[in-house]
């Protein structure tokens, strides 16, 4: 599929893509060349679960390769996504269990693409979706005993404001790979609304097409938001 078979005029604003187990060690090229198709057809913001929370549970040595594998692509592409345009920011707990080495290099890719203006790519590391929400409870718990936040101003807008990213927009599509029907705690709060897409391509098999053909069954569905006509 290709970009010419979409309406470039509905494209989402933001689209998510849930890794499934066992994908991600391997996806290196995947995401160098979805990051390409989203550019070709103006995707503002795209997210990936680059390396989740929960990965921490598995072999050392897996983990390891996951991790070096992210520290490879923000060394190595991310010249090349920064004259794209490319913004590069990564999310997850701001006390990251990750390598000192690793964060460097997100601290780096993060100052060097701040001032870009073209899509914003999220890397997800260290990321889950329910410790967000509980983040958010106890940031807004200090500042109602504080005195900053009254405890009747708590409503939807707070709990966003003290989200890990209070920037980053509800997305309006999430990927999921692999076959997997399961969003694995995968912002929890901010795909409540999403249109879901789940794909038996495992990723380091998703490319370009693959992103247009979920964004054309995106097209093809009625966003209601609960409402009715």
């Amino acid at each position: 599929m290709s970009p010419a078979e979409l309406d470039l005029h509905r494209v989402p604003g933001h689209v998510a893509i849930v890794i499934e187990d066992g994908g991600h060690a391997a996806g290196e090229e995947a995401l160098v060349d979805v990051v390409e198709g989203a550019l070709a057809i103006g995707l503002r913001w795209l997210t990936v679960d680059a390396v989740p929370a929960h990965r921490w549970c598995r072999p050392i040595a897996e983990v390891q390769e996951l991790l070096e594998l992210y520290e490879r692509v923000l060394l190595d592409r991310r010249d090349g996504f920064h004259e794209r345009g490319v913004r590069i920011r990564c999310l997850g707990r701001p006390d990251r269990r990750l390598p000192r080495r690793l964060q460097r290099a997100i601290e780096e890719t993060e100052v060097m693409t701040a001032a870009n203006h073209g899509m914003t790519l999220t890397l997800a590391m260290d990321y889950d979706g329910r410790a967000e929400l509980v983040d958010a409870f106890a940031a807004m718990t200090v500042a109602v005993r504080e005195g900053a936040l009254h405890p009747g101003a708590i409503d939807e807008d707070a709990l966003a404001a003290h989200l890990y990213a209070p920037d980053l927009p509800d997305p309006d599509l999430l990927v999921r790979t692999g076959g997997d029907t399961r969003t694995a705690g995968f912002l929890v709060w901010q795909t409540a609304y999403s249109e879901f897409v789940f794909t038996d391509t495992r990723w380091p098999d998703f490319r370009r097409p693959d992103l247009f053909a979920a964004v054309a069954e995106f097209q093809r569905r009625e966003r209601r938001f609960g409402a009715i006509e």
